[in-house]
């Protein structure tokens, strides 16, 4: 019996009734399901393999997931089955989102409130520095003999260059998703929900704003209408934060790339998304934009 079967089991209120599974499509880390209990359609993650090595706490997870539902933008948790790391989640009944579709006009703001309505939720459980997970990744990547893009080390001074700039005015840790993908937005046509909590924490929330922006592939333009639909005005400072958080987003998911690429059974190029991450940052890190960046934040 498969775990997902053995799961539709372990839940009394289902016993007795019609069920049916399908797979979805779309998970990085782990299995998705939709489930139909007598017709009422759920949704259950099923972690993958190996999930504790990329830092996924599921504690943290179950918390922050219910946090995200008093915040109004996550799903409600319906059942969680601690010893599967399986959490039932209400089914939302919306369009899972795409980088295209994010990029059509006035989504950068929409994205914005959701992300500031969020932000301004039940504090989570644990904190997120993309730093430091960084760290963990490299010690992971050096204990396991993984590989990571050439350069990689080499590149690390002018880490901590942006870690001591954006330490200069730090802003207060929010309640973080972290990982906002285009298919972690889910719009029902009200609202667009964010969903998957499994990298989230108290955060700086410009890490928040730039990681989405990095996912999106946004212009200066849309980066700005962000900024100004969270803060109020696209201010320098924030910019830069965002600018540099761009960057760490880069620097930090595609070492979990590259670890995704050794240990994953889920059949994706992540080898080839690491690549594609690593060069990303080099390129931004290489820019005549940056030092004016790294400048900006301080101020």
């Amino acid at each position: 019996m498969s775990i997902i079967e053995d799961v539709v089991t372990r839940i009394p209120d289902w016993k007795n009734k019609q069920i049916t599974i399908a797979p979805l499509s779309g998970g990085l880390t782990n299995s998705n399901f939709k489930v139909e209990v007598d017709g009422m359609p759920y949704f259950v993650r099923v972690p993958g393999a190996s999930t504790e090595l990329l830092a996924v706490n599921r504690d943290n997870e179950y918390h922050n997931s219910k946090a995200a539902h008093e915040a109004g933008v996550g799903p409600k948790v319906i059942y969680h089955l601690p010893e599967y790391d399986v959490m039932v989640l209400e089914f939302l009944n919306g369009k899972t989102m795409s980088k295209d579709s994010l990029n059509k006009g006035g989504m950068p703001t929409r994205m914005a409130q959701a992300i500031k309505k969020l932000n301004a939720g039940p504090r989570f459980l644990l904190d997120f520095n993309m730093f430091r997970l960084t760290e963990y990744y490299l010690s992971l990547c050096r204990d396991r003999a993984i590989k990571i893009p050439d350069g990689y080390l080499d590149r690390l001074p002018t880490i901590a260059r942006i870690e001591r700039a954006m330490n200069v005015n730090p802003l207060d840790a929010v309640p973080c998703n972290n990982d906002l993908l285009a298919e972690n937005y889910i719009d029902d046509g009200k609202q667009l929900w964010l969903i998957d909590y499994e990298y989230s924490g108290n955060n700086d929330p410009t890490f928040e704003l730039g990681n989405t922006c990095q996912e999106m592939q946004f212009s200066n333009s849309q980066i700005s209408e962000v900024c100004a639909a969270y803060f109020g005005e696209a201010t320098p400072n924030m910019i830069a934060r965002m600018k540099l958080n761009m960057i760490m987003s880069d620097v930090g998911w595609g070492l979990w790339a590259a670890i995704q690429a050794k240990i994953s059974t889920i059949d994706f190029d992540f080898w080839g998304w690491a690549i594609e991450r690593w060069g990303r940052a080099v390129e931004k890190m290489d820019s005549r934009e940056f030092g004016g960046w790294v400048a900006d934040v301080q101020k």
